[in-house]
């Protein structure tokens, strides 16, 4: 890994810019030379790190040649693509700032908006700041749905939960991302308590290249990971509540169809099979829910503990396929 020289200004904050990019070998240069451009008036010292997410084409030896002309850059690898998240995570773990602003190397959005992204975090204390993209787009539509379901399961103020951000580097030490989370890295900041403001940020057509984000799975399996987080944050904090409230009203339920049945049976003379059998699977129904609310209880503790183990200990690391640049 390339290091920087000196070291930093204390009065200044460093900032850590993390680009992870795939087969983006004709964004690389200008990306860095704009980055440049932006490091010169920028009110606190930055680095840029990029990570290689298992490229196919010239991505990484242009990155390990500007590490090479430059001492603030950063470089780390995969040599199989990894997705966006472990990226993201490598690229965490491999930056020395205290303040991370997460950009994509497509030049959709350029750096010279990092500052204005990172200023409230530097002038007003904000924990993170979420870019709201401005300009046109070809998932304009679809994106304006995600948003508008994310603002109403979550209650958050937030018009773009999958944008650039900057946010401080507590942000990640706090929360545990799974695959494909990094877009929801607002909502579980703001589960932690964290404080989160947002800045309008141009969006640009790419210049060079093709998205790597398309198909209609992907929103399938975008709403269906927010549902799993949505059930993470609000009732796996308390399962046996959840659950539990779930198990008495099937009890209650069984208990006035018993009732009925009860009534039917000996004030009408009528007996019926069928009230008993619904009684008997409303009553089973109601204890598999207790029993799921206790096991869940198990893993919401062993849960804390991992999390809080995690909050305590470093990573020493990354896996085996993920490199670095040498000093």
């Amino acid at each position: 890994m390339t290091s920087l020289s000196g070291r930093p200004d204390e009065s200044r904050p460093l900032v850590s810019t993390i680009v992870p990019a795939m087969n983006e070998e004709g964004n690389i240069d200008e990306f860095v030379r704009l980055f440049a451009e932006m490091r010169e008036t920028a009110p606190f010292d930055c680095e840029l790190v990029y990570i290689d997410d298992g490229s196919t084409d010239t991505t990484r030896s242009k990155m390990l040649a500007a590490a090479s002309r430059h001492d603030w850059i950063r470089v780390a690898w995969h040599q199989r693509n990894r997705g966006l998240t472990e990226a993201l995570q490598t690229g965490f773990a491999a930056a020395t700032g205290s303040i991370f602003v997460f950009y994509p190397a497509d030049l959709q959005f350029l750096p010279e908006d990092i500052p204005r992204l990172v200023a409230p975090i530097t002038e007003r204390g904000i924990d993170l700041v979420a870019g709201w993209k401005q300009g046109k787009y070809q998932k304009a539509f679809v994106s304006s749905i995600y948003n508008a379901f994310s603002r109403w399961l979550f209650n958050l103020e937030v018009h773009d939960m999958n944008a650039v951000k900057a946010f401080r580097r507590e942000v990640v030490e706090r929360i545990f991302l799974r695959k494909d989370w990094h877009r929801y890295l607002v909502v579980l900041a703001a589960n932690e308590g964290f404080t989160i403001d947002e800045v309008k940020v141009p969006l640009y057509e790419r210049a060079w290249g093709s998205s790597k984000f398309t198909g209609v799975w992907r929103i399938l399996i975008g709403v269906l990971d927010l549902l799993a987080v949505k059930f993470q944050i609000s009732f796996l904090k308390k399962p046996l509540l959840y659950f539990g409230t779930i198990g008495v009203g099937l009890f209650g339920l069984a208990g006035l169809i018993g009732l009925f049945a009860v009534y039917r049976r000996y004030v009408e003379g009528v007996g019926d099979r069928n009230l008993v059998f619904l009684v008997i699977f409303l009553a089973g129904l109601g204890m598999g829910f207790f029993m799921l609310g206790f096991m869940s209880e198990g893993q919401t503790a062993l849960k804390e503990e991992i999390t809080d183990l995690r909050r305590r200990v470093k990573r020493l690391g990354s896996s085996d396929d993920t490199n670095e640049s040498p000093s």
